[in-house]
């Protein structure tokens, strides 16, 4: 085999596939997006121009592209951006990686808010603003203020708004509600840090900033700051929305009891996991 042979289409997706096989759950999809993210041409080029030859520099883009995968990057890190109800939005290592089961949260709160309502809606923690953007995105007579303790993460939020044309969203930087404690909303919503320190689940999650992750020996020190917090900040019968752990749901409802929230109900992701708490200031 010719040293060009080496740098057919085919073969180069053939040989990457086969080495994130080990990986990645979808190795084929991952090669072909980073084969057009270096040619900078759309997957039906590679189906329809198997032969086609990459030159030294293309390939070396390729190569580069597919270590950083085979190290366990996020596809949405390599490729810089991450689809999210229906929109797609820059990440970056400031941020996590927007997951599907946080759509959920989302489809919670729009069921709450009434399409012409003109709510002060607040994003906890709100990273790329994956959260606020598809609220915004829905409820364009809302104002939607969004809230991270990281100003690298506030850049890409702010960067998203700013793409999708949406002029009902403001960013604030600090911790929880610091931010924001002479506000008054009608709905908050948060996708906090959950997981235990020390959990062996981390080392997969080594390329997105661990501060989003991880919350105490337990998981649950962000979700007690927003149980002690948001009632303060929260309008009569305004309801609260947390994100958290599959298998946290008894402690995250024993946490929001203990600060007298109340019609405290937990909603499953679609993948049948108790995903999403809702609980309510005056309500029953």
């Amino acid at each position: 085999m010719s040293h060009e042979d080496d740098r057919r289409i085919d073969l180069i997706l053939g040989d990457a596939v086969t080495r994130l096989a080990a990986a990645s759950d979808s190795p084929r999809l991952d090669a072909e997006l980073l084969l057009c993210h270096s040619i900078n041409l759309p997957r039906s080029y590679l189906f329809a121009h198997p032969e086609d030859v990459l030159d030294n520099t293309t390939f070396d883009r390729f190569d580069a592209l597919l270590r950083r995968r085979l190290d366990g990057e996020p596809m949405a890190y390599i490729m810089g951006s991450k689809e999210f109800w229906s929109h797609e939005l820059l990440v970056s290592p400031a941020t996590l990686v927007p997951r599907p089961e946080t759509e959920l949260l989302v489809d919670l709160a729009l069921r709450e808010i009434p399409r012409k309502a003109e709510w002060q809606i607040l994003d906890l923690g709100t990273g790329s603003g994956a959260i606020a953007v598809a609220l915004a995105a829905e409820r364009l007579m809302c104002q939607i203020t969004a809230v991270d303790i990281s100003e690298a993460a506030l850049a890409i939020a702010r960067e998203n708004a700013r793409q999708l044309e949406l002029s009902n969203i403001s960013f604030a930087e600090g911790s929880w509600s610091a931010p924001v404690r002479n506000s008054q909303f009608n709905l908050i919503v948060s996708n906090p840090p959950y997981v235990r320190a020390g959990d062996p689940a981390l080392a997969n999650l080594r390329h997105e900033p661990v501060e989003a992750l991880a919350a105490g020996a337990d998981g649950l020190d962000a979700i007690r700051a927003l149980a002690a917090e948001c009632g303060q900040i929260l309008k009569g019968n305004g309801v609260l929305l947390i994100e958290h752990g599959a298998d946290q749901y008894d402690d995250v409802a024993a946490i929001l009891a203990a600060s007298d929230w109340t019609n405290i109900q937990n909603h499953k992701d679609f993948a049948g996991h108790p995903r999403v708490t809702a609980a309510r200031r005056g309500g029953t």
